[in-house]
């Protein structure tokens, strides 16, 4: 086994043509940071100019898989002057391009999920092709709690689980447990816990090597072809939005998370109180 060398955020092997990137951020539960997303666009031109790699497989260090994009990245930015567009708006969709380079990489890319896969981490594992999670792996699009939207990762949520889940998601920032998330599409298989996850892994990628290298290359690309790529100006509308909202709610939003304090628009409602507003006998009160 290889270790490969040059990576200050990941940890990245290679054993029998497969690419292992382990997620190393501990102290950010494995935010999606600009260097993050470097590294991993470094293992992507590995997977993509080497003809040899058969399958790329993700992972996060710590029993944690990703807690999503680094928001206070873009509050640095958030008072920011650009000389073409909105500098926001622009940084948002170069993670757009990130993602679409992941979901169109011409080998199978595999997701191990525990812990949590929120934000940014969900849409990461929504662009693999296979997605194995913990049963108490938890997954949330949960950037409307903060303000904000999943502005690049949306159409990648809907390829994989539809539009009526997205919905529901995102507009409650719901979180959903392993079951859920198979029963949903988010998952494609479960293990009971971490330390089995690794067998399920090395199922799946077992599977994965029964069929042709270069079949399967062709094959994620043809599927890739059929409409399974996100339209790009999309992509720039989703960006432009994501900057508006950091610029309104989105500013007391990722500030009350790192005051770890609830915002402002925040409420708890009991079960009594929806229950007497949809009462037809009687006038709530």
């Amino acid at each position: 086994m290889e270790t490969l060398q040059g990576f200050q955020t990941l940890v990245v092997r290679r054993h029998d043509d497969v690419l292992f990137a382990t997620l190393n951020q501990p102290d950010t539960r494995n935010a999606l940071g600009a260097e993050v997303t470097r590294e991993l666009a470094q293992v992507m031109t590995c997977a993509e100019q080497d003809a040899n790699v058969r399958a790329l497989a993700l992972r996060g260090a710590g029993g944690m898989f990703c807690a999503g994009g680094n928001i206070g990245g873009f509050r640095e930015v958030l008072h920011a002057e650009g000389a073409d567009g909105d500098p926001i708006a622009a940084r948002n969709r170069q993670f757009g391009h990130f993602m679409q380079r992941l979901s169109s990489l011409p080998v199978p890319v595999l997701a191990m999920v525990e812990g949590a896969a929120m934000g940014g981490g969900m849409g990461l594992a929504c662009a693999a092709d296979l997605v194995l999670a913990t049963e108490d792996a938890r997954f949330a699009l949960s950037e409307t709690t903060l303000g904000v939207i999943a502005a690049q990762i949306a159409p990648f949520v809907v390829a994989r689980i539809g539009h009526s889940a997205t919905r529901r998601l995102g507009l409650t920032g719901q979180r959903v447990y392993g079951a859920q998330a198979l029963a949903l599409g988010l998952a494609d298989d479960l293990a009971p816990d971490s330390a089995t996850l690794d067998a399920l892994e090395a199922e799946w990628l077992t599977r994965v090597f029964r069929c042709g290298p270069r079949a399967n290359r062709q094959f994620k690309n043809l599927v890739n072809r059929c409409g399974a790529e996100p339209n790009s100006s999309l992509l720039d509308d989703a960006a432009l939005a994501f900057a508006r909202c950091l610029r309104d709610e989105g500013g007391e939003g990722t500030l009350a998370f790192r005051e770890k304090r609830a915002p402002r628009w925040r409420v708890h409602f009991e079960t009594v109180t929806v229950r007497e507003a949809h009462s037809v006998s009687a006038t709530p009160q």
